[in-house]
């Protein structure tokens, strides 16, 4: 571990890592609040579309005033302070910025982004996971490249995961299975913007209801949340997505080595080298104690005896046959930890976490029955959710990504549970994102392969 050493060498040399955020909603406000008193790293400017929102974001991360009072992005470099604009390009182009850290939250733009960055010789560190899902293993294809770094978020539940993968296998582990733990029940697929109040008053005691965006929430406890982080996790580790996608088996933390393993082994996987986020709720409703809810986990096993003793030994969390073990982490601090992965892009060129191969995919599917006409409202909506599915079943039957799935038009009616096609919509062929999604399948088609 030497990244505090090599950043207080930049901060010696008075070459501090100079960085452009995109993006100033929740995860980008918590990096606000720790790129501040981070030495060696200079926030050069914040771009948001509502620069009165960025500005108080600001505050409420604890900045000074004058801090972020830069007129232009040249005095922000001069003097060392930050600028607010609501022009991200800026930020990209402009030749003294070296990390561009896009936290929209939109596919569309955050392909965009992501594309000028790595035009423009910035590393690029891709909070936005909903556009990693759409189109991630190109993006990182053309950041290598571009001898640019293209990145997971640190902090961020895929690149943490990625980590324990990377973790296991360095030692010489198998992996069997690798995810989260997450809150769900199979109702909760149904759940809209107006319905999501219901689950969310069980649990998180919102007092100010107009301070979140319920349809951003809502992406959280339908399943479609869980589907483009398990996507993102597979398409950087080679993990596989499971025929169905996601099971959510209930789960305390103590028991992922008894259930996240193959159901040939007694568990619930279809096979080793996959995917699954477990459950804090019971089927009947009633709380898993001593849940995984905020972590993330890896299940592994060996091939050797004595390796299988040294599980139980060292309190590794086996199953009850003693063949797999776990190793689990019980949070994730979302952007107080992003620092980490803008440090591994700058000054090792390093990606902590990015897409090697196309192996999962996350595929609008229908909460109810859609009648033809009906504009489809993506992610968090009234509409759709997103189902991990694997690439190659989504390569071979056309399916449309929960990511373009917004403002489109059915065509026909879809029935409810049913995965839609890019033949179901009305889409913009001409859009930036769908062309880029396009290339993407051409890529790693079977048959192009």
């Amino acid at each position: 571990m030497n990244l505090h050493r090599m950043l207080l060498e930049r901060k010696a040399a008075g070459k501090p890592i100079t960085i452009g955020l995109i993006g100033a909603g929740k995860f980008g406000t918590m990096f606000l609040s720790q790129v501040r008193s981070t030495d060696g790293m200079h926030l050069v400017g914040v771009a948001d579309l509502n620069t009165a929102r960025a500005r108080s974001q600001l505050a409420t991360a604890c900045w000074p005033a004058e801090q972020y009072a830069a007129a232009s992005i040249d005095d922000a470099l001069r003097f060392g302070s930050s600028v607010v604009t609501d022009d991200a390009e800026s930020l990209i182009r402009h030749p003294g910025i070296e990390v561009i850290i896009e936290a929209t939250g939109d596919p569309g733009a955050g392909i965009r982004f992501a594309l000028g960055a790595i035009e423009n010789g910035k590393h690029i560190v891709m909070v936005n996971v909903e556009a990693d899902a759409v189109a991630g293993p190109l993006l990182a294809r053309k950041a290598r490249q571009a001898g640019v770094v293209y990145s997971l978020a640190w902090g961020d539940q895929p690149a943490l995961i990625a980590d324990h993968v990377d973790w296991a296998r360095a030692a010489g582990f198998k992996v069997v299975a690798a995810g989260k733990g997450t809150r769900y029940h199979p109702t909760y697929h149904r759940s809209t913007p107006d319905t999501v109040w219901d689950i969310l008053d069980k649990y998180m005691k919102i007092r100010d209801r107009n301070s979140i965006n319920p349809k951003m929430f809502n992406s959280f406890v339908d399943g479609t949340k869980s589907g483009i982080e398990m996507t993102a996790v597979c398409n950087a580790t080679g993990l596989h997505a499971q025929s169905e996608g996601l099971s959510f088996p209930p789960a305390t933390r103590f028991e992922h080595a008894e259930i996240c393993k193959p159901k040939s082994d007694g568990g619930v996987l279809e096979r080793a080298g996959v995917t699954e986020v477990t459950s804090s709720v019971y089927r009947d409703g009633t709380d898993v104690p001593h849940s995984l809810v905020m972590g993330t986990y890896v299940v592994f096993e060996s091939d050797s005896a004595y390796s299988e003793e040294c599980f139980r030994e060292y309190s590794m969390l086996p199953d009850k046959t003693g063949k797999y073990a776990c190793l689990y982490r019980p949070i994730h601090m979302i952007g107080l930890e992003l620092g980490i992965s803008v440090a591994s892009a700058a000054l090792r060129k390093e990606p902590t976490g990015a897409p090697i191969t196309f192996n999962s995919d996350v595929v609008a599917t229908a909460k109810r029955n859609l009648s033809r006409g009906e504009i489809l409202d993506g992610e968090g909506g009234f509409c759709v959710w997103g189902k991990q599915t694997p690439a190659k079943a989504s390569l071979e039957h056309g399916y449309l990504p929960l990511g373009l799935a917004h403002n489109v038009k059915l065509k026909h009616e879809i029935q409810e549970g049913q995965r839609i096609r890019w033949e179901d919509v009305e889409y913009d062929r001409d859009s930036l994102a769908v062309r880029i999604r396009r290339e993407m399948e051409d890529l790693f088609r079977p048959s192009a392969a």
